[in-house]
């Protein structure tokens, strides 16, 4: 495996895992110092600079307290690692102007984390999520049909090189 991947993989592993510790400061290391950004596609919204980043994780961790990811399938190549996803979580705070309701919520998110070249090849330049929010609210708002997780087969790993 090439060494830009493994440093990739190595800064995602962490990134994730400082989210599920919350560890807010510990999350923010793990992105470049300049220009880097949190890219939520579903609400058509970026999150720029270390204020952008710090606003986005606050608001997920107000909204979700016990927020955790799970990875279930990665890939990678050089300048970017992709990350499929269960989050779950109780919904303690505002999401999308819904005060907290107290319902769990658990479905699934792709990450696209992108990467630099050379000295900012292990550092987020970008974090692109994309999730379904529809479903996430109707779980919210106590849809019992609302769609969770369906599940896939074991943990799967590519690499592109």
């Amino acid at each position: 495996m090439d060494d830009t991947i493994r440093r990739q993989r190595a800064t995602v592993d962490e990134h994730i895992g400082q989210e599920n510790a919350h560890n807010w400061s510990a999350v923010y290391d793990t992105f470049a110092p300049h220009d880097s950004r949190i890219d939520a596609v579903p609400f058509h919204a970026q999150f720029g600079g270390l204020s952008g980043i710090k606003n986005f994780y606050g608001a997920v961790d107000a909204a979700f307290p016990d927020f955790k990811a799970t990875v279930w399938a990665e890939y990678d190549a050089l300048g970017c690692s992709v990350r499929e996803i269960t989050v779950e979580g109780t919904h303690k705070g505002e999401w999308c102007g819904v005060a907290g309701t107290g319902r769990r919520v658990k479905f699934h998110v792709v990450v696209l984390y992108l990467f630099g070249k050379n000295n900012t090849s292990g550092k987020l330049l970008a974090e692109r999520i994309y999730f379904d929010n529809e479903t996430a609210m109707k779980q919210i708002n106590g849809d019992a049909e609302a769609a969770s997780v369906p599940q896939f087969g074991e943990r799967q790993m590519a690499v592109a090189e």
